[in-house]
């Protein structure tokens, strides 16, 4: 072989070795380049996604508020019909008692059946 083209094919395969060298030894800057590429590309949306996040949980967490408030004022209906029942016998003993006053004052009326059929105070007191 000719000097030449020896130095030739040495020069050729020094320059491979450099490049390959050169590619091996950036290669973890490389990837942690395009790592950050895709950081900034994408950052922006997952923070928007975040944020939607966060709005729609604030939104949730007040609409299971408002229904166990008002499952909580069903049930408390639910337990407060023992006071509307004594507060209907408490009305039912008012207007006999008033009907016997009446009746024991020598005027006649007619029996109240319901409650709105029931002649008003001011009708009542005026003699």
């Amino acid at each position: 072989m000719d000097d030449q083209e020896m130095q030739l094919k040495v020069k050729r395969v020094t320059d491979k070795f450099t490049e390959s060298m050169y590619v091996l030894a950036n290669e973890p800057s490389i990837a942690l380049y395009r790592l950050q590429e895709h950081v900034r590309r994408s950052l922006p949306e997952l923070v928007q996604h975040k944020t939607d996040m966060q709005s729609w949980e604030e939104q949730s967490q007040g609409a299971i508020y408002t229904v166990e408030y008002a499952c909580s004022a069903v049930k408390s209906m639910v337990n407060s019909s023992l006071y509307f029942k004594s507060i209907d016998g408490l009305l039912k003993q008012a207007i006999t008692m008033r009907e016997k006053i009446c009746s024991s004052q020598g005027r006649s009326m007619k029996p109240a059946s319901n409650y709105s059929d029931s002649p008003t105070h001011a009708s009542s007191t005026s003699s």
